[in-house]
């Protein structure tokens, strides 16, 4: 695999609509890393890890905490539902994981999911009838707009019971009005949202810090940090198919905001996508693949939401979309997942261009008109799950992952050929075990 020098700092996102496999990828290199920082999202994405057998979902822990040596941050981009949270960590220590001392540190500046969000994202999403957007009705958005308008709750607020009843004098009236008059829904009181708050607050209080100063000393140190976003690139509130989108910026430009690492202190960039392409929710999907074939990939991928439990569309490869998501995230590095998927299909499709354009619409209309233009490759029938060199694949399965790097332009670094933390092949020393 030559002799490549290993990047320190390294930013790992989506390049199709989530769910991608972004938590095994990040358990891998997390092995190499003494940080692990969530950059944005929250509770509305879900990280799937198997490790010896045992499968563990995370929504908003950061998906090193499997990794005893590792201290896993929870960004100021995040927004925190500390109910949650709080759940998580619970079924983490049932687990046997130690989460003492700095193993789990939260940002003092992460905005705060409170109840109302919820209400208010259940409301709106259930007032939209058939035109329903797809939210997982987690509190995720609302909580997005009250940050930028300014009247949010951050988690130094949750620890300060003076500021969160001041905060709620401020914004409660106006959250209210909206409940009642505009929902028929019941209003919240402080005194309720303050007894919500109190326990979660002392049990998060002592892994809350300014990580924007400890991020900056590991820095300073030589320390390995490793970037953890959730859903993926056009699940992306600007770049992404608006308005079938989430509420924040899933692309690796946000690791910066999100975390305060200025964009110097980064050193590579790696996408995750899976060897066919799916969706959750609603909005356009070129590929997708609405027939029996489309059923069989779910079943055998498992294809439903780990935080909803929704069944994914499912669709061939689109590396017309994937080579426009390496471009917005300045990928040097792809991991393909879910390969052993695609075993006992005779042939395969890729989507190499949508017919008559050069570029990716950046509209929901216009991406659900376009009309994917197709190459067939041959498949395979072999069962490659005991793979561990690339040279052990069979040379169909190894002529469609080049041609997919060839479509898109970046290597395949990694490739997954099963669910498990071992069932991986890697082709760049970024994923070499040391």
């Amino acid at each position: 695999m030559g002799s490549e020098k290993l990047p320190r700092n390294v930013i790992i996102t989506g390049l199709q609509w989530g769910d991608e496999g972004k938590g095994k990828v990040v358990d891998l290199l997390a092995r190499k890393s003494q940080h692990v920082v969530r950059f944005q999202g929250g509770n509305n994405a879900g990280h799937t890890l198997v490790v010896a057998g045992q499968q563990s979902i995370l929504h908003v822990v950061p998906s090193g905490i499997l990794h005893p040596g590792t201290t896993c941050v929870v960004g100021n981009g995040v927004v925190v539902d500390p109910e949650v949270l709080c759940q998580e960590l619970r079924a983490l220590e049932a687990k046997g994981v130690d989460l003492s001392g700095d193993r789990l540190i939260i940002s003092e500046q992460a905005h705060v999911i409170l109840p109302y969000h919820r209400t208010l994202d259940d409301c709106r999403e259930t007032a939209l009838g058939g035109k329903k957007i797809g939210t997982t009705k987690k509190g995720i958005g609302p909580t997005y707009e009250d940050k930028v308008a300014r009247r949010g709750v951050r988690v130094g607020d949750l620890l300060d019971e003076d500021a969160l009843r001041n905060r709620l004098l401020a914004v409660l009236p106006e959250k209210n009005r909206i409940l009642t008059e505009w929902y028929g829904d019941a209003a919240h009181t402080v005194e309720e949202l303050l007894a919500w708050a109190r326990p979660l607050a002392e049990r998060l209080r002592p892994h809350v810090r300014d990580t924007v100063a400890w991020l900056h000393r590991a820095n300073r140190a030589g320390d390995r940090i490793l970037f953890e976003g959730a859903q993926g690139t056009f699940l992306d509130v600007d770049h992404g198919t608006y308005p079938f989108v989430t509420s924040s910026n899933t692309v690796a430009g946000q690791a910066c905001a999100g975390t305060g690492v200025g964009p110097t202190d980064i050193h590579a960039i790696v996408g995750i996508a899976k060897a066919y392409t799916t969706r959750v929710g609603a909005g356009p999907f070129p590929t997708e693949l609405d027939d029996d074939l489309g059923a069989r990939i779910r079943e055998i991928g498992h294809e439903y939401g780990a935080t909803t439990g929704r069944p994914r569309r499912c669709g061939w490869f689109d590396a017309a979309l994937v080579r426009h998501a390496v471009q917005l995230n300045g990928t040097t590095h792809v991991a393909l997942t879910k390969l052993d998927v695609l075993s006992g299909l005779e042939s395969l499709l890729i989507a190499h261009a949508y017919d008559g354009l050069d570029s990716v619409p950046s509209g929901a209309e216009a991406l659900a008109a376009v009309r994917p233009v197709y190459e067939e490759v041959p498949g395979w029938t072999e069962d490659i799950t005991g793979c561990r060199s690339y040279d052990e694949l069979p040379a169909a399965c190894r002529a469609y992952v080049e041609r997919i790097e060839t479509l898109i332009g970046v290597p395949v670094g990694l490739v997954s050929v099963g669910p498990g933390r071992d069932e991986v092949i890697p082709r760049s020393p970024l994923f070499a075990d040391d």
